[in-house]
């Protein structure tokens, strides 16, 4: 049996579809999202609806979901709790319950969509390929391989996607990146896609760069930096990709306080150092984080630092100082650094 008679056998007998997007999703998370519903459709499913949890707060993803007009619901507990008869949940561009989502541990998912690295992966039916450059290329394949039709919305949700996460097919690329954006660049629409390429940037983002490049601390090829505390949790990916630009600089590692947590962001052309496995070696006893040699993220639950400083200064002091501690040790770094 192929993989799509296998992903229509699981589909087909059901009424209604739940697609669950990580925490914070990106264009690549959405728009595998999307083409998931759009291939539900194709079969038969009538009621589908996609949820997210944390915030949407990077300008890209706004555009992307305004200019798009997704459907995008809030998480709701009740949508993976007791499910009736006939209703199937779906991860896209994540695997396992608890693990950048809000979905308990242990809930059985039927569809699992990603190209992220993971262990322990449980579903009825399951895509996992870490050798692709973005889940959107695999969605792409299913697309093409149901003969959905390609409308603009969608060719240029996926094309998109691929491209951002790639970065313009610079990072993790691969032939399956180039066959997909060769099949959806003519159903594209190219100018919402130079729209969605260049979003208005909001200030708190610009602030919280400026403090990233304020703070950065270089150890040979390697970069450490803050933000502080911000309320632009995705500035800090941006702040990564920007300063891994830095003329000797190899691995980019950003972080910030975010509500009650600590966000991470790491970014690295380094072929000695797989950066999602630093990060999982240096977090993954006190919060969760990993991903790819090049690309990689983390959180940190804030209430661990909480019992050590009275004021939010010294709080960010403290931060700054075990989690620079962490990461040099992680990365094998002298631990004097030099602005």
């Amino acid at each position: 049996m192929t993989d799509v008679q296998a992903l229509r056998e699981v589909l087909t007998p059901a009424e209604e579809l739940t697609i669950v997007c990580h925490n914070n999703p990106d264009p690549d998370c959405l728009a595998s999202a999307l083409a998931l519903g759009r291939i539900a459709a194709a079969v038969g499913i009538d009621e589908r609806r996609i949820l997210y949890s944390g915030d949407i707060s990077h300008q890209q993803n706004r555009a992307f979901i305004n200019l798009l007009d997704i459907d995008l619901r809030e998480f709701d507990p009740t949508s993976v709790h007791d499910r009736p008869e006939g209703s199937l949940l779906a991860f896209v561009d994540h695997a396992v319950p608890g693990g950048n989502n809000r979905v308990p541990e242990g809930t059985p998912i039927d569809v699992v969509f990603d190209h992220h690295p993971a262990e322990g992966i449980e579903a009825r039916f399951v895509d996992h390929r870490e050798s692709i450059g973005a889940t959107a290329t695999i969605l792409t394949e299913y697309v093409r391989a149901f003969d959905l039709e390609l409308d603009a919305t969608l060719a240029t949700a996926l094309l998109f996607a691929i491209r951002r996460e790639t970065l313009g097919f610079l990072r993790g690329a691969t032939d399956a990146e180039y066959a997909a954006a060769g099949f959806l660049h003519e159903a594209a629409d190219l100018n919402l896609l130079r729209q969605l390429s260049t979003p208005s940037v909001t200030s708190a983002t610009v602030d919280a760069i400026a403090q990233a490049i304020a703070n950065r601390s270089v150890r040979g090829a390697v970069l450490i930096s803050h933000v502080g505390r911000t309320s632009e949790r995705d500035a800090l990916p941006q702040a990564a990709d920007y300063l891994a630009t830095l003329e000797g600089v190899e691995t980019a590692v950003v972080f910030g306080v975010v509500d009650g947590s600590i966000h991470l962001s790491a970014r690295s052309t380094d072929t000695r150092v797989h950066i999602g496995d630093v990060l999982t070696e240096a977090f993954d006893d006190v919060g969760s984080a990993g991903g790819h040699r090049e690309m990689a993220g983390g959180e940190v639950p804030l209430g661990i630092f909480a019992d050590y400083a009275d004021d939010d200064e010294g709080l960010i002091a403290i931060v700054e100082q075990v989690i620079t501690a962490r990461l040099v040790a992680a990365l094998n770094l002298e631990a004097d650094g030099d602005a």
